[in-house]
């Protein structure tokens, strides 16, 4: 039997969540600080800072969303790539943490009191992976109980984290690292797999040409 790398992913996330928050030393040592990245070459927080949560509701939120669509990601990877499928996907999950932390380092590494934490980046990744991979699929969010196609979802998402986190707003939400880890999603599976591109825009204009129904 295949082990799921998403749910080992799950469960290493969870882990080290579940024992740093108790353990405020070792969460400092593995938090995203920008400034000490600069000042001491702690390269480490790039990744690590991917693997703690604030708490168990940011826990619970961003391993929901990995859970409900990593495995599908998982599945696509190994069917497109054979062998290097779960390297891939691995590989997607890894470079989402420290694409979407680039611009966050960029913009705060003198200032000595930024900090961030999460997987929201590289979840965010394995999102719009699967968004690029089924556009069409029916996503619903809480707490809008409303189904919505993903392409419609994605691109009302992508504007949100965009508006946000050029206007600084101040609610504690990464949304940098949302908005590029996104991003990120999109073109990895692209550069791996050109022919998605194709297939998507395929999708995309065949959904929007079905006639309405009288």
């Amino acid at each position: 039997m295949t082990l799921s790398i998403t749910l080992i992913i799950i469960v290493i996330t969870c882990i080290v969540s579940f024992i740093c928050f108790n353990n405020h030393q070792l969460r400092e040592q593995l938090m995203f600080i920008p400034y000490l990245i600069k000042k001491d070459g702690h390269y480490h927080r790039f990744i690590s800072s991917g693997f703690i949560h604030g708490d168990f509701f940011h826990l619970f939120v961003n391993m929901f969303v990995l859970y409900s669509f990593g495995s599908n990601i998982e599945r696509i990877f190994n069917a497109l790539f054979g062998s290097m499928g779960n390297l891939y996907y691995i590989a997607l999950y890894i470079l989402g943490i420290i694409v979407a932390s680039i611009p966050s380092y960029l913009k705060h590494q003198n200032h000595s009191h930024y900090r961030a934490l999460g997987a929201s980046g590289a979840v965010s990744a394995v999102l719009y992976a699967s968004i690029l991979v089924f556009p069409l699929s029916t996503i619903t969010i809480f707490p809008i109980p409303i189904p919505m196609p993903a392409i419609v979802f994605g691109l009302l998402y992508l504007a949100y984290e965009f508006y946000s986190a050029r206007t600084q707003r101040n609610d504690g939400i990464g949304h940098d690292a949302h908005f590029w880890g996104a991003v990120f999603g999109l073109v990895f599976p692209l550069i791996l797999k050109p022919s998605l591109g194709p297939r998507f825009v395929e999708q995309i204009t065949s959904w929007s040409t079905l006639p309405l129904l009288q």
